[in-house]
């Protein structure tokens, strides 16, 4: 399993934590509840796309290493 698949399932899983925590706070008016959700939104959107960086890096390395 690749660095970004990790970095990615991780993103999913704050992004699914912070929908509960957001709806929560919406059922409840918890303004800070909902704020915590999306930051942890946030954060699962940063870890998801630092995955495809990483997932990006490693496809153009490999193929630079077949190209020699």
């Amino acid at each position: 399993m690749s660095d970004g698949f990790k970095d990615k399932m991780r993103g999913a899983g704050d992004k699914v934590k912070g929908e509960a925590k957001e709806a929560f706070g919406k059922i409840t008016d918890d303004k800070k509840k909902q704020a915590e959700g999306k930051a942890d939104k946030a954060k699962g959107a940063a870890k998801d796309t630092k995955g495809d960086v990483k997932d990006t890096l490693n496809h153009s390395d490999e193929q630079n290493d077949r190209e020699r």
